[in-house]
């Protein structure tokens, strides 16, 4: 069973950074045939895309709403993929998720990920 967790999350004002985190307990479909992503759902809103990467390569992808402002990242050894957000808005305020799913995955559509955290919440004040 593969458990994410994500941390990081808080009340900030707009301009200000913050930088989540998600570990997971196990990376599943094994020889780092899997993508991470990193997600986000704001109140009335469905769950967009925000960010993610295929474990097997380096590119990182973005939504264009957070290009230049997002930074993915990741730790091998720690099983953990950080998601580095700089000058934060008041429409970034969502509750953030990340999720794991194979590689073959359409990387925008939340749908097609396996495995999901329980989110943390990011507010941004104007």
């Amino acid at each position: 069973q593969v458990q994410l967790v994500e941390s990081g999350g808080g009340l900030v004002q707009a301009g200000d950074s913050l930088k989540l985190s998600c570990v997971a307990s196990a990376l599943p479909f094994g020889n780092g045939n899997f993508a991470m992503g990193w997600f986000r759902e704001a109140p009335w809103k469905e769950r967009e895309f925000v960010a993610a990467i295929r474990w097997s390569g380096d590119n990182k992808y973005y939504a264009d709403s957070v290009k230049g402002r997002f930074t993915m990242s990741r730790d091998n050894a720690k099983n953990t993929v950080f998601l580095q957000m700089n000058n934060l808005k008041p429409e970034d305020t969502a509750v953030y998720y990340c999720a794991i799913g194979g590689s073959w995955v359409k990387l925008e559509s939340p749908n097609e990920y396996t495995y999901w955290g329980q989110g943390t919440q990011v507010t941004v004040s104007s």
